[in-house]
């Protein structure tokens, strides 16, 4: 029996060949926690393989602001009829409270399983890069 060593690559003078077991991932997308490459998309703690993404679209949620408008018409209300300063605070509470409402933006990921939403931000433009990087991984893989 011949000693291993003596046949090794770099014994012969060669680099030796890595064995791939896995195909190559290539990235699309990656901040902070979120990563989008052709065979995983990364979110926080999970993970969705995509050979199980049919397709990705985004979602908008638009927060409903009738009850502010109505509380702030109230206090106006209040303002003009009875008591200045319980008007004012009526007004104030409306406009703050319809000024920290915002559009919640997700990334939808459908699968044969149903659709689910991968990824939620108040951030249009973060979500349509994440969803491009989506589609291109989905293309890319064929």
């Amino acid at each position: 029996m011949q000693n291993r060593q003596a046949l090794s690559p770099r014994r012969m003078g060669r680099k030796p060949v890595k064995q791939r077991c896995e195909m190559d991932e290539k990235t699309f997308f990656e901040y902070e926690d979120v990563k989008v490459t052709n065979t995983r998309f990364i979110t926080g703690s999970q993970t969705y393989a995509m050979s199980n993404v049919t397709s990705v679209k985004n979602r908008v949620d638009k927060p409903s602001r009738v009850l502010p408008v109505v509380l702030f018409l109230f206090g106006l209300a209040v303002f003009f009829k009875s008591s200045f300063g319980w008007g004012v605070v009526l007004c104030a509470v409306a406009g703050l409270w319809f000024y920290l409402q915002k559009t919640t933006y997700h990334v939808m990921l459908s699968t044969s399983g149903g659709e689910t939403s991968a990824l939620k931000t108040h951030q249009l433009e973060y979500v349509t890069k994440v969803v491009n990087a989506l589609n291109d991984a989905i293309v890319y893989r064929g």
